[in-house]
């Protein structure tokens, strides 16, 4: 297999991580402050941005979801 391969399927990981952090992000119950500098720091610093988002960010807090 070629190196190249590699390369894309780590950057297609790294982008659907990055896809699932942001929508966790954006529906954490945090304020819009707290959720601006975590897109900020996932969208400019991707790599490290994501390692930082998960040692350092909102554990689970997502609203409650209503059963009707």
């Amino acid at each position: 297999m070629q190196l190249e391969y590699i390369w894309i399927g780590l950057a297609v990981i790294l982008l659907l991580a990055e896809l699932w952090a942001i929508n966790v992000v954006l529906r954490s119950t945090s304020g819009w402050e707290t959720k601006g500098l975590w897109l900020i720091i996932l969208i400019f610093v991707p790599l490290f941005g994501l390692i930082a988002w998960a040692m350092f960010g909102p554990k689970r807090e997502m609203p409650e979801q209503h059963r009707g």
